[in-house]
């Protein structure tokens, strides 16, 4: 039971830090954007809101993604087992 427990807690670790890495480099490529053209002038703390809601929904979309492919890339070992 403990060494279920313990790869348990390893992949909460790697999904946790998965989904702030990938929100964190959403995150730095959104703000390349020119925001200016779409939203209104001195609406600053509601155009910062939709950036970062923006970050949390496409990085975690980004963040699954790449939890899903480590996940088939372990599972590929069993195809090759005997």
């Amino acid at each position: 039971m403990g060494e279920v427990s313990t790869l348990i807690g390893q992949n909460a670790l790697f999904s946790l830090l998965s989904h702030i890495f990938f929100m964190g480099i959403t995150f730095y490529g959104l703000q390349s954007l020119m925001y200016s053209q779409i939203f209104k002038k001195n609406h600053v703390f509601q155009t910062q809101l939709i950036l970062v809601l923006l970050s949390i929904a496409i990085g975690g979309a980004a963040s699954r993604v790449f939890l899903e492919f480590t996940g088939w890339a372990r599972q590929l070992s069993y195809l090759f087992s005997s």
